[in-house]
């Protein structure tokens, strides 16, 4: 449930297609193996929610504390919460047991789209526009950060996925405004053998 006078977001969530592919005017993100949230902020307070709608705010109070000193009175950003370990690869597993057996991140917020700020509902904006807005506003910080692009071939940048071992990639439609549920304006790609982790993920509300 989204804070007072902010919209409830549908999570846009992307299409799974079998083989890497490229198309003229997408652009290619790392896909991450972490647990996707909503951020909502709204005159200082903030809420975590995960996509079946369940609050875990308390569970991130630092995730908290840095999406609260955005500038941006209101502010609604869709994106994973990660660790990553000294390869910089995003690993679940390591979010659901809290306890990183070597070297590993803090909870990162890897934020991939910026679909409110500034009391101005930005979903119907195309894709790139929301990517200026997203940069603008997380310029500076540790703990938010914009989801990484990949190269601009989509078959580069799946061997760039396997170089480095990421869990695959996702493709998206430059043009495309955030629309809620199942769409093929975002396509992903999976390394064989990854899981979809956050079902697995025990959380206590």
């Amino acid at each position: 449930m989204a804070p007072p006078d902010l919209p409830t977001i549908a999570l846009m969530q992307p299409t799974l297609v079998a083989k890497p592919f490229q198309r003229a005017g997408w652009i290619w993100e790392e896909k991450y193996d972490g647990y996707r949230m909503v951020a909502y902020k709204h005159e200082g307070q903030v809420k975590l929610v995960s996509r079946p709608g369940r609050d875990h705010t308390r569970r991130f109070p630092a995730l908290v504390a840095a999406i609260a000193a955005l500038s941006p009175s209101t502010l609604i950003l869709d994106g994973e919460v990660c660790i990553f370990d000294e390869r910089l690869i995003s690993r679940f597993e390591w979010l659901r047991h809290g306890k990183p057996p070597g070297v590993a991140t803090p909870p990162l917020f890897m934020a991939f789209d910026c679909l409110h700020a500034a009391d101005r509902d930005l979903r119907d904006l195309e894709l790139r526009a929301r990517r200026d807005w997203l940069e603008d506003v997380l310029e500076g910080q540790g703990l938010v950060l914009p989801a990484r692009r990949l190269a601009d071939d989509g078959l580069t940048a799946w061997l760039e996925v396997l170089a480095r071992g990421y869990e695959g990639l996702v493709g998206k439609d430059e043009v495309s405004p955030y629309r809620g549920g199942r769409t093929l304006s975002w396509l992903k790609v999976k390394q064989p053998g990854y899981r979809e982790g956050e079902r697995g993920w025990g959380l206590k509300q």
